[in-house]
């Protein structure tokens, strides 16, 4: 798929016996998935264990260490989370839509906590700590149960989700989440071009005419969709790159600036910062005693 392509809907089918899908990728089968962003309106959990990689969700970009945990809501633009280079174990992703038991399930009472948590997974969620560790360890022992054990464990999992007060919502600052059909597909157009040229300048007439806009309308419609101006995205994106170049490359932090599509090295050292709080050397003095 080249940048230019109409992103496709990803179409979701479970399997025999299921009414949601559950699938595993390793190291040996990574290539089969979803490279670039897509969307698709099953609800979507995802556990990778270990490793370090991109999360990125909507409008969020970040870099992610010792593995994720994620919940990203119906129709949410996202992209793959692990890569050949991202050094996990395994990844497993649930896949599910929101009336997967009819449609009435969810209104029951019992389901009231677990409906909450769904509406908050619009804006995409990560979990950290204990719960990451312990409610991933729960979604990989699905793996291998009979379909009836595996839907009972899937509500369980869910039920813990809701439970940790261990997360972060991804999207709080702003993303416009009643987009149609027509705005996924520009939102991924935009957000698949940057995915490969953002590694040098890209202008605004050149991505408005990506999405037949001009450039005051286009400016309007994306901070409107995703609460942040297009230059925003764009270096939180490198940003993002920068981080995952300081942890898996030799590389001085002059080459780092100018990998992740920066020409100024004040003004990365200035943005990094302001990023993730921490210099890049910093930021790197950190990634190495985390490891010994």
């Amino acid at each position: 798929m080249n940048a230019s392509s109409k992103p496709r809907l990803e179409r979701i089918e479970p399997g025999f016996g299921s009414s949601f899908s559950y699938r595993t990728h390793d190291k040996k089968n990574v290539g089969s998935k979803q490279t670039f962003w897509h969307y698709h309106p099953e609800i979507e959990l995802v556990y990778v264990n270990g490793g370090c990689g991109k999360r990125q969700i909507g409008s969020h970009i970040s870099y992610y260490r010792n593995g994720d945990l994620l919940l990203i809501g119906s129709l949410l633009p996202h992209c793959a989370f692990t890569d050949g280079l991202t050094n996990h174990n395994c990844e497993t992703v649930i896949q599910f839509k929101d009336d997967f038991l009819g449609q009435e399930f969810l209104k029951t009472p019992e389901m009231g906590r677990i409906q909450n948590l769904l509406e908050r997974a619009k804006k995409g969620i990560v979990f950290h700590g204990d719960s990451k560790r312990s409610i991933g360890a729960d979604v990989e022992s699905l793996q291998g149960l009979d379909p009836f054990q595996k839907l009972l464990g899937l509500l369980q999992v869910l039920n813990a989700l809701e439970n940790t007060k261990d997360y972060t919502i991804l999207n709080a600052e702003g993303f416009l989440l009643e987009t149609n059909l027509q705005d996924n597909d520009r939102l991924n157009t935009i957000f698949n071009y940057v995915k490969v040229h953002f590694q040098r300048p890209i202008s605004l007439e050149e991505i408005s005419n990506m999405v037949s806009m001009t450039n005051p309308a286009f400016c309007r419609y994306f901070k409107r969709i995703t609460g942040k101006t297009f230059t925003q995205f764009v270096n939180e994106y490198r940003l993002a790159h920068a981080a995952k170049l300081l942890h898996e490359r030799q590389m001085s932090i002059t080459d780092v600036c100018f990998e992740s599509g920066f020409n100024n090295f004040s003004h990365f050292n200035k943005q990094f910062k302001s990023f993730t709080g921490r210099s890049p050397s910093l930021y790197r003095r950190e990634l190495k005693f985390s490891i010994t």
